[in-house]
């Protein structure tokens, strides 16, 4: 009886196996490098992020949309980093219902300390494995991944 599913072929399920498996295995990796800092990869996306914002602070919606995290995780992901006095909720006087997420000098100064490792695992363990071309293509295909999965 014939589906009409397009299965994968053999190559093509041991890619995406192989890209499951090793994608939660770098970020697991990636998480616990971080925790000699007191943080996860998740906070450390947040503080960087921060960082690179104007004024080192974005709306708290902006920013769960540029992590592509609900609303909800993000508040009690940013009320941890707030107790530890590494961002700062603040409202936002042009509307009363918006709240800015700011990266204080506590946080921009882990950050400061945690990227050098964090790079140095991201290039240990995924770049450097890579040749130039297959990394380029990697980026190539998430890009196109991304923008399809982001129009629906």
């Amino acid at each position: 009886m014939e589906t009409g599913t397009r299965w994968l072929s053999p190559e093509q399920q041991v890619a995406w196996r192989a890209y499951l498996l090793g994608t939660a295995r770098l970020m697991a990796k990636l998480d616990e490098d971080l925790r000699r800092f007191g943080i996860g990869i998740n906070d450390y996306e947040i503080l960087v992020r921060l960082s690179e914002s104007p004024d080192r602070r974005l709306r708290m919606a902006d920013l769960a949309d540029r992590l592509h995290q609900s609303r909800s995780r993000l508040t009690h992901t940013v009320g941890r980093l707030e107790a530890a006095d590494l961002v700062r909720r603040t409202s936002c006087t042009s509307d009363k219902r918006g709240v800015w997420a700011e990266l204080t000098e506590a946080g921009f100064s882990l950050l400061e300390q945690a990227a050098p490792y964090h790079v140095e695992g991201v290039r240990e363990n995924l770049v450097d494995l890579a040749s130039s071309d297959d990394f380029a293509a990697v980026g190539r295909v998430f890009d196109a991944v991304s923008e399809h999965v982001g129009q629906r």
